[in-house]
């Protein structure tokens, strides 16, 4: 496969949190390439480190030492501004307690990322409803308010409103963790789907149900990517029975 093939690239990135004269080591020489249309898992377990790499991938951290380079451009050569604007263009999140705002409806929620684009209104709705039927979502949905709404059906409104701009790169922190097993499995669903359309995922779970989905499951430990494992596509959470 090409070079150009390589959307995130790291090399030996290290992540060290110092406060007073305690130091912590969050990653120790983490080296990483992930592909255009991959689908990858991340576990490992609590403070291995996987939210910092997915902190650092998705360009919300910076290393303390090593290489990042996201879609070919190394951020280490980026002013903060360049960076900003990266994530924002490149990268779509998606996390454990969704995010939105309750005060705003749910077309408002899906549109934000559309707002500082200047993209105009009746094109930001247009993209609203393309991104929220494109995960599995309703139409009817879009005046709601996100607490008239279950916790599967909020997740897939944090999912619309990550792909509304149609990122490179989408990232997603433990997306089942707060969900019941329907859900999930509806979760899982959407984003097997839009990985067959070509998009890039990355997931940290500790769910190997929801990590048997994936394409690739990488195993991390004390800061450390220590290997990976095939997933076994019989134990994804879509082909168990309840």
């Amino acid at each position: 496969m090409a070079t150009d093939d390589v959307v995130i690239k790291l090399v030996d990135v290290k992540k060290v949190y110092r406060a007073s004269s305690v130091t912590t080591w969050a990653l120790r020489g983490v080296n990483l390439e992930v592909r255009k249309g991959d689908y990858v898992a991340i576990m490992g377990p609590s403070g291995s480190g996987k939210t910092t790499l997915l902190n650092i991938i998705g360009l919300l951290d910076r290393p303390t030492s090593g290489k990042v380079i996201i879609d070919g451009r190394d951020i280490s050569r980026l002013s903060s501004k360049e960076v900003s604007r990266l994530r924002n263009y490149k990268i779509g999140f998606v996390f454990q307690m969704f995010n939105l705002v309750n005060r705003l409806t749910v077309l408002e929620n899906i549109e934000l990322p559309l707002v500082p684009r200047g993209v105009p209104r009746p094109f930001r709705v247009k993209l609203v409803k393309e991104a929220l039927l494109k995960v599995g979502g309703e139409i009817s949905w879009l005046l709601k308010r996100p607490n008239q709404l279950s916790g599967g059906q909020q997740q897939r409104v944090a999912i619309a409103r990550a792909i509304v701009t149609n990122p490179a790169i989408l990232l997603a922190d433990e997306p089942t963790g707060n969900l019941d097993r329907k859900s999930a499995k509806q979760v899982v669903q959407t984003f097997m789907k839009l990985n067959e359309s070509g998009q890039t995922i990355i997931v940290v779970t500790h769910d190997p149900e929801v990590a048997n989905c994936c394409r690739k499951i990488l195993l991390i430990r004390d800061g450390r990517i220590i290997g990976d494992v095939e997933p076994d596509t019989g134990r994804c959470i879509i082909n168990t029975v309840d």
